[in-house]
């Protein structure tokens, strides 16, 4: 079972995932986040995968298809406390890191 929670804070979406990212399950990244990232034209969007326990194939291309929309969008993506278990699988998705969600905000300042 997935959870996604979200929170759209000065100007950053936030998506904080809990659970296992699977193939069964990503359909909430796909058919959910996506549209709305292309609807509002997110520019800046922060996975946090520190309750994210496990991920397959298809979750990771979940992930990178929303890197796409964000960089259609001219914005950036950042990924932050990333769990041990997941540490290596994620490693193919290729988003820039940050500490934490605090951290985000210099996205902003930034741009």
């Amino acid at each position: 079972m997935l959870k996604m929670d979200l929170e759209f804070k000065s100007g950053i979406l936030f998506v904080r995932l809990k659970g296992k990212l699977f193939r069964k399950n990503c359909y909430k990244i796909n058919n959910y986040l996506s549209p709305v990232l292309k609807k509002h034209k997110i520019k800046y969007l922060v996975y946090n995968f520190l309750s994210l326990e496990d991920i397959d194939p298809s979750g990771i291309d979940a992930i990178i298809n929303t890197k796409y929309i964000i960089k259609n969008n001219k914005g950036k993506i950042r990924m932050c406390k990333i769990n041990q278990n997941i540490k290596e699988k994620i490693k193919k998705v290729r988003l820039a890191r940050i500490a934490d969600e605090k951290s985000a905000f210099e996205l902003i300042e930034v741009a």
